[in-house]
């Protein structure tokens, strides 16, 4: 998977955010991400957590997505 298309799909979500991908290996499947966005405020971090990698429910299934290391921040 390309960080391009993390970016965007993470942007497309929370819409204002700044976002950062990093691919830790350079296999294209194992990133980090750090998002910081306004629609976080009043959130646990868990639930933060999981509205971001719920964006890619299906690369995780196919297997394209591997390991999604996140950091989320309320802006």
């Amino acid at each position: 998977m390309k960080p391009e298309t993390i970016e965007e799909r993470i942007r497309a979500a929370f819409v204002g955010c700044d976002v950062a991908v990093i691919d830790t290996t350079g296999t294209a499947d194992h990133f980090e991400v750090r998002v910081m966005a306004p629609q976080f405020k009043g959130q646990l971090p868990i639930q933060r957590h999981r509205s971001v990698l719920s964006l890619f429910d299906i690369e995780f299934k196919s297997g394209e997505l591997h390991a999604l290391e996140i950091k989320t921040f309320i802006k």
